[in-house]
């Protein structure tokens, strides 16, 4: 039985997530996205409201938050947590072109993008993002409100902590832990587990900005 699907965030990231989501079979109803926006298209889809209307639609579809999340995950929190407030539920979404394992646990309203490879007795939170290419290996733990950016190497047994975003083509290391509410800068190679709350770039990835 094919499912409807509501996104709530019409920007870029939503796009990639049109893409992921038609290939895994959904019927896109329409974008929720801010008042000025309502009516115009994101791709082949209309938005059809803001996110004051998401409780018309929990009983016609599932959701799942297209806003990206680069510098901060706070406006995918809020939108996650009125859908649930709401009494929606959010989607599971796997691009055809991945491989999730089915020894594997994957969140609800994470979106697993094409060509990324999450390997057995991995756990994945809710409402992540497992962008392009990356690859999660065996016994990772991903916390909720993660962003895994294109390209990332997240090896065995690497634990990371909530609300973090891992920029892209990085490694981290096996077995290392990343504490929660951390970004990891773009190319960078994270050797030893980090626990202060930052900003980390280079190889090996050091703290450039210590959270206030």
């Amino acid at each position: 039985m094919t499912k409807n699907l509501i996104l709530v965030g019409g920007g870029g990231h939503c796009k990639s997530v049109i893409e992921a989501a038609e290939s895994a079979g959904y019927n896109i109803l329409g974008v929720i996205d801010t008042p000025e926006n309502v009516g115009k298209q994101v791709l082949a889809y209309s938005v059809i409201g803001t996110d004051d209307d998401i409780p018309q639609y929990v009983d016609k579809a599932e959701f799942v938050i297209t806003v990206g999340f680069i510098k901060n995950p706070a406006i995918r929190i809020k939108l996650y947590n009125k859908v649930k407030e709401a009494g929606g539920k959010l989607a599971t979404v796997i691009a055809s072109t991945a491989h999730v394992s089915k020894y594997s646990t994957i969140g609800e309203g994470t979106v697993v993008m094409h060509q990324a490879f999450v390997n057995a007795g991995a756990h994945i939170g809710a409402n992540c993002i497992i962008n392009t290419f990356c690859n999660i290996e065996h016994d990772a733990q991903i916390g909720n409100q993660c962003h895994i950016s294109t390209g990332t190497m997240v090896n065995g047994e690497c634990k990371i902590g909530e609300n973090c975003f891992i920029g892209s083509q990085s490694v981290c290391a096996n077995c290392i832990e990343i504490a929660s509410d951390i970004i990891v800068g773009a190319g960078s190679v994270v050797r030893k587990s980090i626990s202060v709350k930052g900003i980390y770039a280079g190889n090996p990835a050091i703290l450039k900005i210590k959270a206030k």
